[in-house]
């Protein structure tokens, strides 16, 4: 395991934050995130932006789904906006790619995202894992 995990290195790409519990129909409103909340966009997969500007054509998504392991995780996916109008979603990625990605355009963003899952993971509701190459 490697010392000094932190947003903005390298080695944080690799970090993956994991919830207790999927999120559900029930539950969705407890994951809010600045004025954005929680939208079901696919059967058992959410999504909730977490920065969106005008003046910035990038926009960074959480997209929360099970995996193969049966855990819930909260990734990130870059917005999309197609040629003919469509929106769409990238690929999933680690939530230490994407919260680095989102440090290159708005540091302080990036800090209450993570601030956001940090606090998930204080009352107990999802933690930090280290994903195996």
């Amino acid at each position: 395991m490697e010392d000094n995990i932190q947003l903005g290195n390298s080695a944080f790409d690799k970090m993956m934050f994991t919830l207790k519990t999927p999120v559900t129909k029930e539950n969705h409103k407890d994951y809010k995130f600045m004025e954005y909340q929680m939208d079901e966009i696919a059967d058992g997969i959410w999504a909730m932006p977490v920065y969106m500007t005008e003046n910035d054509d990038f926009t960074l998504f959480f997209v929360v789904t099970k995996i193969k392991t049966g855990e819930t995780v909260m990734a990130f996916s870059e917005g999309i906006l197609g040629t003919k109008g469509d929106f769409n979603l990238s690929q999933p990625m680690n939530t230490g790619t994407g919260l680095n990605l989102l440090t290159k355009h708005d540091k302080e963003r990036a800090e209450n995202v993570l601030h956001f899952l940090n606090q998930i993971a204080k009352a107990g509701e999802g933690n930090w894992r280290i994903v195996e190459e």
